[in-house]
Formats: structure tokens, sequence, C-alpha cells
């Protein structure tokens, strides 16, 4: 046991070492197109499966609430939380479908997706990105591995890529990095973040 846990700390370790040099600017890049978005009245709609789908809801909660000051909520919404939409998708077309038609009904030009995955190969993933292009709307992927088929959709305006074969490893940057866009966006709309408060 004590083998297993040093050795996943230490390939954590290393892997936010090489984080640092590879992920500033598109850290800067999605950061700037959320902050765009809610600045001109846009929402921020996130989707993602299985723990990705837990990233997603927890990122919504973030600016809906607040990240690490009291401000006012931004408008965020994660996809992945109504069970009898979802359900419903599904049953009457197909879980590909699950958060393409969420994209279809409740976004608009001016809003922002976020689409998570671990593996760039979720197909209900990569559909919301085409349903939310349709609508006019920018998008952002997280992706880990070698990308997958999302990071190479060119309906993306913007890619954080963790370039990782372990997906747990991956999971704990993407949170990481979901955790820096909050204090990106709350330092650009309010001025402060909890270091600065």
């Amino acid at each position: 046991m004590n083998h297993m846990i040093r050795d996943a700390l230490q390939d954590g370790i290393r892997l936010r070492e090489r984080c640092i040099d590879t992920l500033n600017k598109p850290l800067q890049q999605a950061a700037t197109l959320m902050i765009d978005c809610l600045q001109q009245g846009g929402k921020i709609l996130a989707c993602g499966n299985g723990g990705s789908a837990a990233d997603a809801q927890h990122f919504a909660a973030e600016l809906v609430n607040r990240f690490e000051i009291n401000r006012p909520g931004l408008a965020a919404v994660a996809l992945t939380h109504d069970a009898s939409v979802i359900t419903s998708i599904a049953n009457d077309f197909s879980f590909d479908d699950v958060f393409a038609r969420q994209v279809e009904a409740l976004g608009r030009q001016g809003d922002l997706l976020l689409a998570i995955s671990t593996s760039g190969n979720s197909r209900n993933v990569i559909r919301a990105v085409d349903s939310a292009a349709a609508c006019g709307m920018q998008s952002i992927a997280l992706t880990g591995g070698d990308g997958g088929a999302l990071a190479q959709s060119e309906q993306l305006t913007a890619r954080i890529h963790i370039d990782h074969p372990v997906t747990a490893r991956v999971q704990e940057m993407h949170i990481t990095c979901l955790h820096l866009l909050c204090s990106l966006v709350d330092h650009a709309l309010f001025g402060q973040t909890q270091e600065s408060a």
C-alpha cells in the first residue's frame, strides 16, 4: 500500500510540473472566453460523463454560489443533474443526445459550452459541441489521454489538454484547471481572489 500511495502521489507531482509549462496559455484563453461570456450576459453550460459529470456540477456550483470570495452568483448550468431530462432523452432518442438536446433547448448565441471528457471520445460530449456551434455558442474542451476525437473538433474555440494515460491523474488535473478558471474569473470580474482579499 505504501508503494501504491507513493507512486500515485509522485506521478501526480510529475504531471503538475509538466503542466506548469503547457497549461498557462490554454487556461488564459479559456478564462478569457468565460469572462467575456459572463460580462456580456451569457451563461456557461457544462457537461461530461461519470467523474466528468461530477466535475461539471462542481464547476457550476462554484460559479452559481461562490468559489473563494463572496460575490454575486454567476450564470452556469450543469447539464448532468436532471435525471428526468437525461433519461427521457436517452429513452426517446439516444444517450448520445442527452447533452446536445439540452444545449439546443437552453443554449443561445453568446453562451459558452464547457465540454469535459477524459478520453476525448465521449460521443454525447462531442455532439454537445456540435449542437453548441449550431446555436452560435463557443466551446471549450477539457480532455486527457491523446485528446481523442473531441480535441480534433473544428467546432472548438479552446482546448485544455492533459497529456497523461491514467484517467485518475487526468481527472485530478481537470479539477485543478477548473479551480484555476474560477480564480481567474473571480479576479477579472471582481478584482480579487481569496489570496488577494
